[in-house]
């Protein structure tokens, strides 16, 4: 169990101790400090305290890090869109809907589950959790993943996506017109301070580049291509809202009032690589889904 020292500074004096703990890493959750707090996992001037503590200057906080409960991920015979295999790599297309890895309290229906079922042999980098996984996409976006089968294909994939060599193009439905046709969006991505469960473009963030060009312009909505040049979390969806045109559909970054979609209007739509073993360039393009397509038939048509 790994502990972790600190000592209320001045800049946080009457705030919520939860809140304190969740912004020390992006990896913690605030639901999951708080079960921390709850279980007595943190202490205050050697006492366990709840979770709306109000924090003073000069306290002594202790927190002890339970280690991970070994979860056992099943595999399910789920139908996969795979559009490249081999013994290092495979490229699936995820359908919108699908959670990538398991979490606890998701352990069923995920790409992972589908993929042990498929084959055996995946990376094991990533852990119990996450076998063969790269890279992600959120849940509501569909499109073309690529996932390592052995360890030094992951450690090869993995080096490529940190060097930005790995092509990775998206296309987007975003509210309002955008009057120029390309553009790059250069601007830091960290947890929102106001809201842990999401993502912004914050001062002291981790470095985002998106690149995009406008397809196709409608009355009140624009069709996009987004290319990544970093992969932060939420990267397109966070970067289109912070220039004002955030993703249709989109529940956490987009206005109420939007398009017929379950979900944010974005596909993976190419993905290109160098093999880990040949270093032959390989790319590779997933058609819009039924549900896209409709959108802009439907967009086409209100001219």
């Amino acid at each position: 169990m790994e502990q972790i020292q600190l000592t209320i500074e001045e800049q946080h004096d009457g705030e919520r101790i939860d809140k304190i703990i969740a912004g020390l890493n992006e990896q913690w959750s605030r639901s999951q400090v708080q079960q921390w707090l709850k279980e007595g996992h943190v202490l205050v001037n050697g006492k366990a305290v709840k979770p709306n503590y109000k924090c003073h200057v000069d306290d002594e906080v202790v927190i002890s890090i339970p280690n991970p409960e070994p979860l056992d991920v099943e595999p399910e015979p789920i139908p996969l869109d795979i559009y490249y295999e081999d013994a290092d790599v495979l490229v699936v297309n995820k359908p919108r809907g699908m959670v990538v890895h398991p979490a606890p309290g998701h352990m069923r229906g995920t790409l992972v589950n589908a993929l042990l079922a498929h084959c055996q042999d995946l990376s094991g980098i990533n852990g119990v959790l996450r076998p063969g996984i790269v890279h992600r996409i959120d849940k509501d976006t569909s499109g073309l993943l690529m996932v390592a089968k052995n360890d030094l294909a992951h450690e090869s994939l993995v080096n490529q996506l940190v060097n930005k060599t790995v092509t990775r193009k998206y296309h987007a439905i975003v509210h309002g017109v955008i009057p120029h046709d390309y553009g790059t969006i250069d601007a830091p991505i960290g947890r929102d301070s106001r809201d842990r469960q999401s993502m912004a473009v914050v001062e002291n963030g981790k470095e985002a580049v998106t690149h995009f060009r406008v397809l196709e312009r409608f009355e009140h909505y624009t069709y996009v291509e987004c290319q990544l040049e970093t992969g932060r979390t939420h990267q397109i969806r966070v970067h289109m809202k912070y220039i004002g045109y955030p993703l249709a559909g989109d529940p956490k970054y987009g206005p109420r009032k939007t398009l017929p979609i379950d979900g944010q209007a974005l596909h993976a739509g190419v993905l290109g690589f160098h093999h880990p073993r040949t270093g032959e360039y390989l790319q590779f393009e997933a058609p819009l889904p039924h549900e896209f397509e409709r959108l802009l038939d439907m967009l086409r048509n209100n001219r």
